[in-house]
């Protein structure tokens, strides 16, 4: 006998609708096979599936047992088809009716015992059964929530075996699981940590403001202890809150690498990604023999935070250079060409030289001259170019640091934040997403005109610090995100000089 029924595999972030055919033949009882370019993982689930059905009270079929994975030519991997083949195993062998199994998809991991165990990418699984117009989609039990964040197909959530077969089958009847996306939202958007919990460090904050409100990537410099990486993990707070549209896609991305919190349905703050310095490569933009999201596409939407900035390989931070432009990574392997999204706002941090004390007036610096000038030179370049906002972060003073007064909070910041991106929306209609960060050289000429005050404070800057076209392209983008959050339509002097002092690293270089 022959079934025929549905599942869904992953491609990089991507859900591909399967069709998995069991036939039962006469025959000897031989080792059973699965074809359709299945993984290690996919090859081992007939022996799951055996022990799953004999333990969930049924009997195994005698027979030939072919499985086949359709498309052929696609590569399947992971234990999410343990469902669907054991179910199709069930209906060839004639174990259960039903009428049909054309309008469902299938998906999830078998226990030896029957149990079904969660599986990840369950959010892009049930977007491409609802893309390919299926009525239902049966997950694990863990999984139901995340997949009824799709809209437009019933999603069941089932924990055993005999549940799946029951609900196929008719006899058993549950309701499909539905969430309130507006109460997640709220319960899950809140960030336990807050911009008011930093003593001092006004001037930086103020910069962070600014790169904030226009998307600029930033790199502060200060002696250990000073608070950058404490100032630097604050930054999504006081980002415009995601949007539903912007978490969809966020949470794919955490879910098809098995990064999503069971019982969480979706990623409702921005990320915080920061990689070690040791980090390779791959481990950054994402790779493998089949290509998976690195840290560039975990930090989609968010904060990428660089530590000990000058201590990454060189030829690792250079790979950064091109997703910082695209807002994308593109890994091309024999076989198969993936592209991840990768939008996010880069915060580096780095000491001033190799012992991190060069500048402070708290403890001295015993690194040379040319020391210092080689921990630096570590940055190279075009990469610096691509920072738009540089700035100093000294120690806090003993009495700033025992202060019981509060800063800004975090709330009140993201009021001012989300008040000039609104302005940044109506000048870029065309694209939500646009930020002042973002603007090509054409834009930046229609929409950062300075008058006759500005032209001289930039012209002297450009010639003083001998900067290139792309730091003078970094500081018109900055003064009009200044101007945005002043709520001014022109651009003046003032903004104008306040940008340029944000390009520190260019005076050291």
């Amino acid at each position: 006998m022959l079934a025929r029924l549905n599942s869904v595999t992953l491609i990089g972030i991507d859900g591909l609708a399967c069709e998995v055919e069991v036939h039962i033949s006469n025959g000897t009882n031989e080792r059973p096979m699965i074809v359709g370019l299945p993984d290690a993982a996919v090859k081992e689930s007939l022996e799951r599936v055996r022990s799953a059905v004999i333990n969930s009270g049924y009997s195994y079929p005698d027979g030939q047992i072919l499985v086949n994975l359709a498309p052929a030519d696609v590569r399947k991997e992971g234990p999410s088809f343990d469902l669907p083949i054991a179910v199709g195993l069930m209906r060839a062998a004639k174990k259960f009716e039903c009428d049909s199994l054309k309008r469902e998809i299938l998906v999830g991991e078998l226990a030896l015992d029957g149990r079904v165990r969660p599986v990840n990418g369950v959010l892009s699984m049930a977007m491409a059964a609802r893309e390919k117009g299926f009525d239902r989609i049966i997950v694990p039990q863990e999984n139901a929530a995340e997949a009824a964040v799709v809209k437009g197909i019933d999603v069941y959530g089932v924990a055993t075996l005999s549940q799946a077969i029951g609900v196929l089958s008719g006899i058993l009847e549950l309701e499909p699981t539905v969430v309130d996306l507006g109460t997640m939202f709220d319960t899950a958007s809140q960030y336990p940590i807050d911009f008011a919990d930093v003593k001092g460090q006004e001037a930086v904050k103020r910069a962070l403001i600014i790169a904030a409100a226009g998307g600029h990537n930033v790199i502060m410099m200060g002696p250990p202890g000073s608070g950058k990486t404490m100032l630097a993990k604050r930054i999504a707070t006081i980002l415009p809150p995601l949007s539903l549209e912007e978490s969809l896609e966020t949470t794919r991305i955490y879910s098809s690498v098995g990064l999503l919190r069971r019982g969480k349905a979706l990623v409702a703050t921005r990320p915080f990604r920061s990689p070690h310095h040791t980090a390779s490569a791959p481990a950054l933009i994402g790779g493998g023999t089949h290509p998976k999201p690195g840290e560039l596409s975990l930090a989609h939407h968010g904060i990428l935070f660089l530590d000990e900035f000058p201590e990454f390989q060189r030829n690792v931070l250079e790979t950064i250079r091109q997703p910082l432009e695209d807002s994308s990574v593109t890994i091309a392997r024999a076989k198969t060409t993936l592209t991840f999204p990768a939008s996010f706002m880069m915060v580096a941090s780095a000491n001033p030289c190799k012992c991190g004390y060069y500048g402070s007036t708290q403890k001295k610096c015993r690194c040379s001259p040319r020391q210092i000038e080689q921990y630096l030179s570590r940055i190279s370049g075009p990469l610096l170019d691509r920072i738009d906002i540089h700035v100093d972060v000294p120690a806090v003073d003993y009495r700033r640091l025992r202060s019981a007064e509060k800063g800004q909070t975090s709330t009140q910041i993201r009021k001012d934040v989300t008040a000039a991106r609104q302005i940044q929306f109506e000048r870029f209609g065309s694209d939500a997403r646009m930020t002042n960060a973002r603007m090509s050289h054409s834009m930046i000429e229609k929409f950062c005109p300075l008058d006759k005050a500005g032209e001289m404070v930039l012209r002297a800057a450009m010639n003083d610090l001998a900067l290139s076209a792309r730091a003078h392209d970094k500081i018109c983008k900055m003064a009009r995100t200044i101007a945005d959050l002043d709520n001014s339509k022109d651009i003046k002097d003032c903004h104008v000089a306040e940008a340029v002092g944000y390009r520190k690293l260019d005076r050291k270089l």
